[in-house]
């Protein structure tokens, strides 16, 4: 037989290849078996926290995969007399996973530290106006995001996530990793490291004009989903969108339909197919 009439063998991956993803899953194995969760653990955590349980069986068991591999990768440490325990750690890391469930913990690889304190912090600022003159103003903090961490959570907000008065939707924990996710390039401007089938230009359109218009019923005092902190930049208006769009996708749809087609395109999920809420 000539050789070009020879079928062909499928292709292999390089031997080195092969060699790097075996040890990778064989360290993701130690990972997981060192921060296993307990079975009661994970189910008071879905309980308390509704927005994290999924319908998909596998994507439900890949949401804890990775929360298990966040626990083992960052570190947790407790500011203000706050003891840690399993059911914060839990809590905090599975929120954290949820935007990154089909983006991959490498999104998160910039930081290591997570801080959570008891409450909301004073944090003192400094800020130069226009004439060059120094401001010192207070402000209290749920939450903060820095570049290369680490990030700063209140366990009495993470606990509170969810919805609250109005229905404006509120979790401080994926507010803060939306910050991450945007600070991935070093700037803090709303626009997140996209897809490939996401062009630069189309996101940028929508965000603009979605952000003028909440900027809109915000100043007229309209009630929104959106938490009206938004209006203060479109870094934080990328961040409370990420809240609503996880936390109450059928109010964040209603009010901005295209915001949240944009969002399941970049985060390449359907939260109101794929996780459980109740109709409203």
């Amino acid at each position: 037989m000539p050789p070009s009439a020879r079928p062909s063998r499928p292709s292999r991956p390089p031997l080195w290849h092969r060699l790097a993803d075996a040890l990778r899953r064989r360290a993701e194995a130690r990972a997981l078996a060192r921060r296993a969760i307990p079975d009661d653990l994970w189910k008071r955590t879905l309980l308390r926290y509704p927005f994290l349980q999924r319908r998909d069986p596998a994507l439900a068991a890949e949401l804890r995969r990775l929360t298990s591999l966040f626990l083992d990768r960052k570190e947790f440490s407790a500011a203000g007399g706050l003891v840690l325990r399993n059911d914060i750690v839990v809590a905090i890391a599975a929120q954290a996973c949820l935007p990154v469930l089909r983006l991959g913990l490498d999104r998160y690889d910039g930081f290591v530290g997570i801080v959570v304190h008891p409450g909301a912090v004073v944090a003192r600022r400094h800020a130069t106006d226009e004439a060059g003159v120094v401001h010192e103003y207070d402000e209290t903090l749920a939450g903060e995001a820095m570049a290369r961490g680490p990030v700063m959570l209140s366990w009495q907000d993470v606990r509170a996530a969810g919805q609250r008065g109005g229905g404006v939707a509120y979790n401080v924990v994926i507010h803060e990793f939306a910050h991450v996710l945007d600070l991935a390039d070093g700037a803090s401007n709303g626009t997140p490291l996209l897809p490939p089938d996401l062009p630069a230009a189309e996101w940028a359109a929508v965000m603009t004009a979605e952000f003028r218009r909440f900027v809109g019923c915000v100043e007229a005092g309209a009630a929104t989903v959106l938490d009206p902190y938004g209006a203060h930049g479109e870094d934080e208006f990328f961040a409370v969108a990420s809240e609503a769009f996880f936390v109450a996708p059928g109010p964040l749809k209603d009010e901005h339909p295209a915001l949240y087609a944009l969002f399941a395109r970049l985060y390449r999920q359907d939260p109101l197919a794929e996780g459980r809420f109740d109709a409203h």
